[in-house]
Formats: C-alpha cells, structure tokens, sequence
C-alpha cells in the first residue's frame, strides 16, 4: 500500500514558477524547476537546489543551503547557514536552526549563551509540522543522530553523545548516554533495552499486589 500511494502521489503535478509576490535576493541562486509560493522569503546568498517546492511564508536565511527536490510547507523556516539534503520534506511551521536551551547561570540569574552553530539536515529526512526535529522531541547540542534513527514523540537527547544507525526510540523515553549498538530498540527514563523496558512495565503493573502481599506476610511474620 506504501509504495502505491508513493506511486500516487509521485504523479501529481508538481508546482513550478516563481509568485510575484515571494521576495528573493538578488545574490540567492535558484536551481531549474523551482515552485516559491507568495510571501516565501529567500535571503542573500541562499542556494537552491533544481525542482524544489518552497511553499507560501517560507523563510530561509541568508548563506543556508538547500539540496535538490526539498519540499517545504507553509510558514517552515530555516535559519542563517544551515545545510539542508535532497529530497528534504519540511511540513508546516517546522523550523530548523532555532536556538537550543543555553543559559549560564550568573550572578544576576542567567547569562544567553550566544548559539554559534548551525543545523545540517542531510538526504532523505522528513520532519513533522511544528516540530524541530518531531514531535515535541528535544535534541541536545553536539549530540550526532546516524541515518535511519527514529525518535518518537517527546524523547529527550542529552548533548555531546552518538545514536548509532538504525536506532528506534519509544515515545517519552530519555537517552543520557550514547548508543552504540546498530538497529537496536529502547525504551524508557533513562532509556533501555525495549525488551528490557517491557519486563519492568509488567513489573511496575504488579507491584501494587507485591506490595499488598508483602504487607500480608509482614503481618502474618508478627502473629508467629
């Protein structure tokens, strides 16, 4: 059924042409086949890639670079100097290169740690509307996410650690450490094993009996 529905919709007509009303800068670079809606804006030294769709209200900042056959919905914006693959889907209101949770504490509360970095967005990604990333998924700085990676909603990354490839993570769960291990699934806070996590779920139904139980024996220990 997925690939006949790929199929369907790989036969639409695509939209082609520039509206009158998107605003591009004269330094951006526009590949061939190239559909902007109204409102889309495309600042200096933007680079496009041939046969994008790059719907109304738009943003993309100056110097970002966007690969071939990207299609981004309305009101997606990408900040200045990211990096976006081919083949890139952005639904509505997703925004990439946004400023991460940086705040050192100061004497007078907290210091704006100024984010410097950028976003890269490699080939064949989609990311869910208003999202950064998905959906209510948080990932830390510095943090590397290997192709084919799935995180569901709001799973929470810690910086400065590796996912390795094929790595499916369960809605909710928390990774405080690197991944290692290829195609492997986890689950929980702090995240484990899936099939590790299921046994404590089942645990954590029974303990309410356990400790009913438990209280029993104790009370029967104290008539002996």
């Amino acid at each position: 059924v997925a690939k006949l529905l790929q199929l369907y919709e790989s036969m639409k007509p695509k939209k082609t042409g520039i509206d009158s009303l998107a605003f591009i800068s004269p330094s951006a670079k526009i590949g061939e086949n190239v559909y902007i809606g109204a409102f889309a804006y495309i600042g200096d030294n933007v680079v496009i890639g041939d046969g994008c769709q790059i719907y109304p209200n738009v943003v993309i900042c100056e110097n970002a670079k966007v690969g071939n056959d990207c299609l981004f919905y309305p009101n997606v914006t990408i900040y200045h100097d990211c990096h976006v693959g081919n083949r890139v889907t952005l639904h509505a209101g997703s925004v990439v290169g946004s400023d991460g949770f940086g705040f050192a504490p100061s004497e007078n509360g907290y210091d704006k740690i100024p984010q410097i970095g950028i976003v890269t967005i490699e080939d064949d990604v989609e990311i869910g509307a208003n999202t950064v990333i998905a959906a209510q998924t948080g990932v830390s700085g510095s943090t590397k996410i290997a192709e084919q990676v799935i995180l569901g909603g709001q799973v929470g990354v810690v910086g400065h650690i590796n996912i390795a490839k094929g790595t499916q993570v369960q809605a909710q769960s928390g990774i405080n450490r690197s991944i290692k291990e290829e195609d492997k699934k986890w689950g929980g806070s702090p995240a484990f094993p899936y099939s590790q996590e299921l046994r404590s779920q089942v645990l954590y139904a029974k303990l309410p009996e356990l400790e009913r139980r438990l209280t029993e024996l104790e009370k029967q220990l104290k008539e002996k």
